[in-house]
């Protein structure tokens, strides 16, 4: 990568033009020198002195976005370089904290071990977060619940999935089918974090049965899947989870499933990938031990 955007980057995490030449073994001179000439290149001003030591301008901050963009992929080519020389195959894979819990991991995993010299790092977080890695280049493949609208991407459906009602086998629901809104109203309710896919898609079902979320009764809001699903199954509350999430814990006994009338919130489970993938085989190979599994946990 350019010294120059190494420099900048460098400066921009020490806010100081003498402790970013201290950790780059060069001289201030060398790094105000560098900073200067990105700003003459670039024509905008990067840097303002502040109270603090240096402050980088709205232009400084668009500057080292792109640097960030650039420093990955220079990474991502000399990895990809090295591996072609060992004949390897590395990639980054995105999903999202609902799919922890489902089968996913376990493909990936099963896919490594199948294939010698590969190496997947699978990568956890939101949808949102998930896009922009990906859009980055920090991501190959990221596997999401729902789409994603942009021409620089393609997608492969994976499977469909349904949001439920999770409940303790303890909780009297248990014993049900299917649960009304006004029952759950009743139900103390734990929520996945208000910017997940999950919650939003309750949310968007609730809105249009002309019934707000503010009308439940809310008592915790927690982003890690399996901490909801250990206080389900111990009875502090109920909550809505994919089917596949849980689908475990619904055949040994441990808890239960149920239908919410009026609601039908099924989605789509995608593989999206950049255009430009050149890996198609890989991902032949992981939709087909996907669909493997999946039939082996439905049956």
């Amino acid at each position: 990568m350019d010294s120059k955007m190494e420099t900048l980057l460098k400066v921009y995490e020490t806010r100081n033009f003498t402790r970013a030449a201290q950790q780059l073994s060069l001289t201030q001179p060398a790094v105000s020198q560098h900073i200067k000439q990105l700003e003459h290149d670039l024509d905008a001003t990067l840097f303002v002195r502040g109270e603090k030591g240096l402050k980088p301008t709205p232009e400084g901050e668009i500057v080292v976005k792109y640097a960030r963009r650039i420093q990955t992929l220079y990474q991502n080519m000399a990895q990809s370089l090295e591996d072609e020389k060992r004949h390897a195959t590395r990639l980054s894979v995105g999903i999202t904290h609902s799919s922890e819990s489902g089968i996913i991991a376990e493909v990936l995993a099963a896919y490594t071990t199948g294939t010698p010299g590969s190496h997947i790092t699978i990568l956890s977080d939101t949808i949102n977060n998930l896009y922009y890695k990906l859009k980055t280049y920090v991501l190959d493949i990221a596997i999401i619940e729902g789409r994603i609208s942009d021409p620089n991407f393609n997608s492969v459906m994976l499977d469909t999935d349904t949001l439920i009602l999770a409940v303790s086998r303890d909780n009297p629901l248990a014993k049900k089918q299917i649960v009304t809104l006004e029952e759950l109203k009743k139900q103390r309710l734990i929520l996945r974090l208000p910017n997940s896919a999950t919650r939003n898609l309750f949310a968007s079902h609730l809105e249009s049965n002309n019934v707000n979320l503010d009308e439940f009764n809310v008592i915790l809001e927690v982003d890690n899947v399996a901490t909801i699903k250990d206080l389900v199954r111990r009875n502090f509350g109920v909550s809505i989870l994919p089917y596949s999430t849980f689908a475990s814990e619904m055949r040994k006994g441990k808890m239960a499933g149920l239908s919410i009338e009026n609601l039908s919130m099924t989605r789509e489970i995608n593989m999206i990938y950049h255009k430009d993938f050149e890996h198609i085989n890989v991902l032949q190979d992981i939709t087909r031990i996907y669909r493997e599994y999946s039939r082996k946990k439905s049956g």
